[in-house]
């Protein structure tokens, strides 16, 4: 799992990251405008203070429904995609599946990273996804966090201790050279 990509599998099928996507975008964009409309509200109501009473409120109950209404729709299509992916990972009947143990309240302290990893939801998708894996009788393996699966090479075994987070292609001494997220 990852943010550049949604998932990465062995076989080398790459999920995208569907909060990458054109029609994500433009709907996060709206919720914006929705949510800065929503807020000119409530200042109104504070400035004017009760001048134009019920009136005013039921806009900002109108404008509030918008607003839920949005945020559900943008979960809605996240959860679809995840679901999906899911199904196609299970469809295939591998004997094991395994997934990384990820630090995601460690992610979530980072700042330039917490909304990207907020919207992957990770946690879920490890619940759905072994919730899954029990329905159809396959074993989730789940590596420790510590494990160095980006460090070591998937031809050779060799471990790459240099090797930094910005480094996207992964290349041993043997010669092998690949993505990063497909090495691991």
């Amino acid at each position: 799992l990852g943010i550049k990509s949604f998932a990465v599998l062995s076989d080398g099928t790459v999920y995208q990251n569907i909060n990458k996507s054109a029609k994500l975008r433009k709907l996060e964009k709206q919720l914006k405008r929705k949510q800065r409309c929503l807020s000119r509200k409530y200042e109104d109501v504070k400035k004017r203070n009760k001048k134009k009473g019920e009136a005013t409120r039921q806009n900002i109950q109108k404008q509030l429904l918008r607003v839920q209404k949005l945020h559900q729709r943008i979960d809605n299509i996240r959860a679809d995609y995840m679901n999906k992916t899911i199904a196609e990972i299970v469809k295939i009947k591998p004997s094991y599946v395994t997934i990384e143990d990820l630090n995601v309240s460690g992610m979530m302290k980072n700042r330039h990273l917490a909304k990207a990893v907020a919207f992957q939801k990770f946690y879920e998708f490890r619940i759905k996804l072994e919730t899954k894996c029990k329905e159809t009788g396959i074993e989730l393996r789940i590596v420790d966090r510590w494990y160095p699966s980006s460090k070591l090479c998937h031809k050779c075994g060799c471990l790459k201790k240099d090797l930094k987070l910005s480094d996207r292609k992964y290349i041993c001494e043997c010669g092998y050279h690949a993505d990063r997220d497909f090495n691991a």
